[in-house]
């Protein structure tokens, strides 16, 4: 059996979590190349009358421009605080459910809807799945454009290699205006500790660390499609 790319695999992940959203659900759509292919299964279900009474929040423009496209019913955290469900993506993953996530640029908004989620399900190829954060992936840190390279210099200090985030040779602007440093710590012991000193740090709006917030984690690889649940 030949084996599958990686643009199957997510759909494989994205189509098995969104089984997991029930009538009368608000759910948290999430952002990237991985969680649009819940969105869209969502979208079907709904369409189908397999689902009803659904409303989305979702966590980027980008996120919200599609669930509009196909059709989902959208609200607001401050007309729904709580959210039932969220499916989104990360960029690893490691075995305690500790995620990067970022690499789109909307982790402050991932994060915000996390936070409100009561089941914060992961969706991802198997590729995602490390022993230790931070071996493959720098670290996303939204940061306000005012001294940002302040920030920069911080983050070098403490043990980075910080990269601003460009696009198209311009520097990469968030839904919220903001620049992205990408900070490389490497291998990284402690991602709670190293979470709290950059949250401790003015100027660095979000990182891209999400500490104990995954309840599951839904896996595609050439052997099936895995659901881990902490």
């Amino acid at each position: 059996m030949p084996p599958m790319n990686t643009n199957a695999l997510k759909k494989q992940a994205g189509e098995t979590a969104a089984a997991l959203v029930e009538s009368g659900m608000v759910v948290g759509l999430g952002s990237g190349s991985t969680a649009i292919f819940a969105t869209r299964r969502i979208a079907q279900r709904i369409r189908s009358g397999a689902l009803a009474d659904i409303l989305a929040i979702p966590t980027s423009l980008a996120t919200e421009a599609a669930a509009i496209e196909l059709g989902i019913p959208l609200t607001t955290l401050a007309e729904r605080p709580r959210i039932d469900i969220t499916i989104d993506g990360a960029d690893e993953v490691d075995p305690a459910f500790n995620l990067i996530k970022g690499g789109g640029g909307a982790h402050l908004r991932e994060k915000i809807v996390a936070q409100a989620t009561e089941r914060l399900v992961i969706v991802v190829d198997e590729s995602k799945l490390v022993t230790q954060l931070g071996a493959s992936w720098a670290i996303p840190i939204e940061v306000i454009p005012f001294g940002w390279g302040a920030q920069a210099r911080y983050l070098e200090a403490i043990g980075a290699t910080a990269k601003l985030r460009l696009d198209g040779g311009a520097p990469f602007q968030t839904d919220q205006g903001n620049l992205i440093l990408d900070a490389d710590f490497g291998a990284i012991a402690d991602p709670a500790g190293l979470a709290r000193q950059l949250e401790a740090r003015a100027g660095i709006v979000e990182h891209g660390l999400f500490i104990g917030m995954a309840r599951d984690v839904v896996s595609a690889g050439t052997d099936g499609v895995r659901h881990l649940r902490r």
